[in-house]
């Protein structure tokens, strides 16, 4: 809780009680579900929660804002991302039901109001969203095109509508094709040595009617 205090020290009561509850509800279903790393469950903070707060570092959701995170896993970076924006609406896909129970009993011990859930593949999901989140599912090319066509039109941020990636190591040849694309390292947010080779990569894209 300590790297959350230092990076974001304007949290409310109940955003501070929230982001302290997270250690112990993934400790106690990773027992029974594994969707944490045993490594990781023990630097949740640092590997997980503030990795996933990356993304508003480079940009902050609006209230009434919908955000689609692909391949949730145990909930990253959307749990994260739904406490620190409580007014925005963000969608939590993963094709591993396991995984989904896990994001859904988390969702509930939280209280979260903002979040749905879905068990599912992301080409199956039909929704419209201002940006789509994820943490290194896949290939850029891959991901732009199981995403395509679930971009909203109107434009409300900083950043027009697009997808905010975290990644990590070189990615020049992966984002090779792509001209409307932004690289943000994460060391110049976070001075930690885990973030020294992490990113979060911002590619605009296009709405399909």
């Amino acid at each position: 809780m300590e790297l959350i205090n230092k990076y974001f020290p304007h949290l409310s009561q109940l955003q501070l009680e929230q982001f302290s509850q997270l250690q112990e509800l993934y400790k106690d279903w990773n027992l029974k579900i594994n969707v944490v790393s045993r490594k990781d469950i023990d630097e949740l903070y640092l590997r997980h929660v503030l990795h996933s707060l990356g993304i508003a570092r480079v940009q902050e959701f609006n209230p009434g804002a919908s955000i689609l995170d692909v391949g949730t896993g145990g909930g990253f970076p959307g749990i994260p991302l739904a406490i620190l924006f409580p007014e925005t609406r963000f969608h939590l896909v993963d094709s591993i039901g396991k995984k989904i129970k896990v994001v859904d009993e988390v969702v509930s011990g939280l209280g979260i109001t903002n979040v749905k859930t879905t068990n599912s593949r992301v080409e199956e999901i039909t929704g419209k969203y201002d940006f789509i989140v994820s943490r290194a599912v896949a290939a850029m090319p891959t991901f732009v095109h199981w995403v395509k066509g679930k971009i909203a039109k109107e434009n409300n941020h900083e950043f027009k509508n697009g997808i905010l990636y975290l990644k990590g190591g070189d990615l020049s040849e992966e984002l090779e094709p792509y001209r409307n694309v932004q690289i943000f390292p994460l060391n110049n947010y976070f001075t930690e040595d885990f973030y020294e080779t992490k990113k979060v990569v911002y590619l605009l894209m296009k709405f399909k009617g």
